[in-house]
């Protein structure tokens, strides 16, 4: 059964600020909403409205106050020890909420290295943190971004080789954050990507293409991605993350049908 989450830092924009978007969408029917970046945000009052709103909080960003680790992000081996000093931070917060998964992004391509030296820090950073997320019992996405329309200089554009860190990585707590938009647009393929690797797969993001809005307004044929994801045996959460043309409470609805 699909799970949907919708990103708050997007959609219910039309309830107000990002504090009323929690009631907008549990009145449209959601059971968890996920955000960005839990730096710059109320957590107490996070947690307050989540629980007064029945919501559970499905995902947000690996984040901190590190200058290294926000200026090197994975790309360097030696911001590791700041790599894992931002992961510890945030996976107390993430204790803090309940929530089941951290979502990470690797940073954008040197010129100083070849693209293999890169791709093995990004291997050594996630495999110097994954003993902390086992022990918490969460988990750590990384997410390949496209580079042709939203993240152009982004490292990892491409799932596959983002599937193929994760099975370097060798953790059950690393796993990989599949944008079905990100993908349609870097690699197409989308459902027998999902089938082949989908146990890979800790969490996914959706929206249409182009334009990155509400699934059904673009070229994907979500119901037939949704049965995909499914078939799969998927139990974690699908984090809706576009642009919502119609009220978000209309687009909720009409995403939950897709997926039934």
């Amino acid at each position: 059964m699909i799970r949907l989450s919708p990103c708050i830092e997007m959609l219910f924009a039309d309830a107000g600020d990002f504090y009323a978007r929690f009631a907008a969408a549990a009145k449209a029917g959601a059971e968890t909403v996920e955000f960005w970046n839990w730096t710059g945000k109320d957590l107490p009052r996070i947690k307050a409205l989540a629980e007064e709103n029945n919501l559970t909080i499905g995902a947000f960003c690996v984040a901190g106050d590190n200058a290294e680790f926000n200026q090197k992000r994975l790309m360097y081996r030696e911001a590791i020890p700041a790599f894992k000093e931002v992961c510890a931070e945030s996976i107390e917060k993430a204790k803090y909420f309940g929530c089941p998964s951290l979502i990470i992004t690797c940073g954008n391509t040197r010129i100083d290295i070849p693209r293999h030296e890169q791709h093995t820090n990004i291997v050594l950073a996630l495999k110097a943190v994954a003993p902390m997320f086992e022990e918490a019992g969460i988990t750590l996405v990384l997410e390949p971004l496209n580079v042709l329309t939203n993240h152009m200089g982004y490292f990892l554009d491409s799932s596959y080789e983002a599937f193929a860190i994760i099975e370097e990585v060798g953790s059950p707590a690393v796993k990989l954050l599949f944008d079905v938009y990100h993908q349609q647009i870097s690699n197409g393929n989308l459902i027998d990507t999902i089938k082949k690797f989908g146990h890979l797969v800790g969490h996914y993001h959706i929206a249409d293409v182009p334009g990155r809005n509400e699934p059904g307004t673009g070229e994907i044929n979500y119901p037939n991605v949704f049965r995909a994801i499914d078939a799969t045996g998927y139990q974690a959460y699908v984090g809706m993350e576009y642009r919502s043309l119609a009220p978000s409470a209309d687009t909720f609805a009409a995403v939950k049908a897709m997926t039934l």
